[in-house]
Formats: C-alpha cells, sequence, structure tokens
C-alpha cells in the first residue's frame, strides 16, 4: 500500500543527486563511503533516549568502521532547529521527532524517504501510516501513544461497556455523582480527547487515502457530522450535562481519582494522577455505532534529506535501530507504548498497557499535514459553543464551512 522508494534506487539517489553538506558529510566531500571508514553519522536526541541509541550505535561503529556522534537537545528544540540548520549544512543525518511534525518537515524539503523492506510488517500498522506522508514512508517508528477509557474497577468492574449508552447506564448503576467525566479544556473546548466518539458518527477531520496518508479534504461535514455535533449537544448543558466545559484537566482527574465518576477518557500520562484507584482501561466506546478511532501519536527517526551518508544512515535505522533490541532499549528508557508489535504484545502483559495498545491499535494518526494547523481552534471553540447550548447543527456546519475556506486559502 505505501509507495516507498527501493534500497538499491535510494543508493543512486544518494550517490548521485544530493549535494548537501550535513553534519554528518565526510571531510573530503567525495560523498557516500559504502564501507562507512572514516564517515561520521550526527544524530540528534534528547537525554531519555540518548542511552539506547548509543547502544545501537556502538554495534553500528564496530561493524561498519563509522563514527555515529549523538548531540543531545532539548526535544522542544528538535523540530525548528532541524527545519533551520538542514538547509545550512550544520544539521544532523538523523534526528528523533514525533510524527505530527511531518508536514512541516516534508514542506521544509529536510526529510528523506526510507525503505524498511520486510522489516515493515514488523510493526504496527498505524505506526507506519503515522510516519507515511503522500504515500512515502519517512520515518522509522518507535513508539505509539493515544487516549482510551479509564475505569474504576471497584465501581464498575472490568468489563469494556458495548457503548455510550450501556457505559452511561452503567456509571448511573454505580451510584457515583456522575456516570462519566471527560476534560473539555474547560471553555476551550478539546477536540482531541473527544475524537473517539466524533469518529464513531464516521466523522473524521480529514480524508485519509489508500496508503493512510491525510488529504486536504475536510471530512466532518455533512450527515455524520451534523449527528456528532446533535450528540454533543444532546450531552451538554441543554442535556443530559455529562458533558460539561466546567471541566478542565485537573478537575476530571480530581473527578476521577476521588470516585465521583467511574469512567473517563484518559491517556498513560494521567494513570499516575489516580493512586486512590483501581482502574482498568479499554477501548473507547461507540456513541455513533462506528468504531471509536482516538488520535494516536507515533515517535521515531527522520532521515534528512541533506545527509551525504544518506544510504549509511539508512542501514542504521533500519539494521541497528530497527531491531526488536533497540527497540526494547527505547521503551526501557521511555516507556512508552512499543511500534514493534513483537514487543507491544509483550508489554501489554500488564493489562493497564494492553487496554491503550487496543486503543491504538483501534485509532488513526492524527494528522500531520500543515492543514491541521487551522483545524484546531475552530474545531475546540465549536464543541464548546454547543456544549454550552448553542445550536449543534449549525454552530457545526458554520465551522466545517469556516475551516473548509481557510484550508482552500
Amino acid at each position: 500500500m505505501r509507495k516507498q522508494i527501493a534500497f538499491g534506487a535510494l543508493a543512486l539517489t544518494t550517490a548521485v543527486v544530493l549535494a548537501g553538506c550535513a553534519g554528518g558529510s565526510t571531510d573530503d566531500g567525495e560523498g557516500e563511503n559504502s564501507d562507512g571508514s572514516g564517515v561520521e553519522l550526527v544524530i540528534w536526541t534528547d537525554e531519555e533516549r540518548e542511552q539506547a541509541i548509543s547502544d545501537a550505535a556502538a554495534a553500528f561503529e564496530e561493524e561498519t568502521g563509522a563514527t555515529v556522534t549523538l548531540v543531545q537537545k532539548n526535544f522542544e528544540d528538535l523540530r525548528n532547529d532541524f527545519i533551520a540548520q538542514v538547509p545550512t549544512g550544520e544539521g544532523p543525518d538523523i534526528t528523533v521527532g514525533a510524527h505530527d511534525w511531518l508536514g512541516a518537515l516534508v514542506a521544509a524539503g529536510v526529510v528523506d524517504t526510507i525503505d524498511l523492506g520486510d522489516k515493515a510488517s514488523e510493526f504496527e500498522e498505524v505506526a507506519l501510516q503515522a510516519m507515511t506522508y503522500d504515500g512515502q514512508l519517512y520515518a522509522l517508528p518507535y513508539s505509539l501513544e493515544t487516549i482510551a477509557l479509564v475505569q474504576n474497577v471497584d465501581l464498575v468492574g472490568e468489563e469494556a461497556p458495548a457503548s455510550w449508552d450501556d457505559m452511561i447506564a452503567r456509571g448511573l448503576a454505580s451510584g457515583a455523582e456522575r456516570p462519566f467525566v471527560i476534560n473539555t479544556n474547560g471553555e476551550t473546548g478539546d477536540g482531541y480527547t473527544m475524537y473517539g466518539f466524533q469518529t464513531s458518527f464516521g466523522a473524521p477531520v480529514f480524508v485519509q487515502d489508500e496508503s493512510g496518508s491525510y488529504t486536504s479534504e475536510v471530512a466532518m461535514g455533512g450527515a455524520p457530522g451534523e449527528a456528532f455535533a446533535s450528540w454533543l449537544g444532546a450531552n451538554g448543558s441543554a442535556g443530559t450535562g455529562y458533558i460539561s466545559t466546567t471541566v478542565d484537566y485537573d478537575i476530571n482527574n480530581e473527578l476521577f481519582n476521588s470516585g465521583q465518576a467511574p469512567y473517563t477518557i484518559q491517556g498513560p500520562w494521567a494513570i499516575s494522577a489516580y493512586p486512590d484507584v483501581n482502574v482498568a482501561v479499554n477501548p473507547i466506546p461507540s456513541a455513533g455505532g462506528q468504531p471509536a478511532a482516538p488520535f494516536v501519536g507515533v515517535q521515531g527517526f527522520y532521515l534528512s534529506s541533506q545527509s551525504k551518508n544518506a544510504l549509511l544512515a539508512q542501514e542504521f535505522l533500519v539494521n541497528y535501530m530497527g531491531t526488536e533490541d533497540a527497540q526494547r532499549a527505547l521503551y526501557e528508557a521511555d516507556p512508552r507504548i512499543p511500534a514493534w508489535s513483537t514487543l507491544a504484545e509483550e508489554v501489554a502483559s500488564d493489562p493497564i498497557i494492553a487496554g491503550f495498545l487496543a486503543s491504538a491499535q483501534a485509532g488513526v494518526p492524527m494528522p500531520s499535514i500543515p492543514e491541521m494547523g487551522s483545524v484546531w481552534d475552530l474545531w475546540n471553540a465549536a464543541q464548546s459553543q454547543i456544549i454550552n447550548g448553542a445550536d449543534p447543527v449549525t454552530t457545526w456546519n458554520t465551522m466545517v464551512a469556516d475551516l473548509e475556506e481557510t484550508v482552500a486559502g
């Protein structure tokens, strides 16, 4: 399904076309050194992942004769520094990064495609989709992150509710003050957290093509979007009140941890905020009849478009970072759900991780296309207005029309 540049073609492109002078270039300027002797690869990383990459680099250096230099940077600085420095020749050969940077990196022309070959089958499909742009794979993935249904076992048991209605019925029967609580980021709105419910009505943000890449075609309009908006209004201040803009992240966690609500939607980062709750994690239940598909975040390793040693850099990524041992070291350094499938299944022996993994496997990558930057303010505001009692269909359709105009412009 993914259109990938073949390894041989990449080698030819590297040797003949690339003329940049990245930080990992050879001193003599002669281009690719096939055996690695005397070649330096520069890799940008953050503190958390440095040791795991260093371990893989040691074996790579011994077997190829190349030198791997790791440059530690703050994760928050990596994307902007990469975009700024790659074109000047001061950037690295490889950087760690998040998948939602991909649109900006492609637009800036600073990343190259990679070919995983047979290794592609070792990774979770959603992770490969996340690192794919216009049908081309641009990074080696290593971790997944998403939200899921978190429930209080002592109040509602471990069993996953079959639907939104089933969840609410179980929540009401539990005797808790509220059947369910969800973070709306207060008055701001939180389309990210609400997205699983939205997709269950068949109203994704953008259309995905056959490769899994997002197009710029807005997909939230029409009957499915109106149905979601109507459901949101029915459960807001003018309806059941189960969804409220009085709830932000901290209030959400306090209500759940104190037992005032037996269900919430949260990510693994929030589990430590529930010391008083015996929790279970399950996929998000459907509200609209279709599967709930929350956003999935993926992290991985990008190859610079200006690396003079692109073939050797890809060799490092695919055959040294793309191994179970390296992926395990990355997990141990920064315990997010692994993108490497067998390792993901192994760590899912922990039932909490298993719940988040199941949610990720049902999810979709958060769009990395530049147009996504135009979505958040309009989308969040419309949801907040609907929750607070604005006419659902009119408010939603206005938001969709404004978004389509913004994307087209």
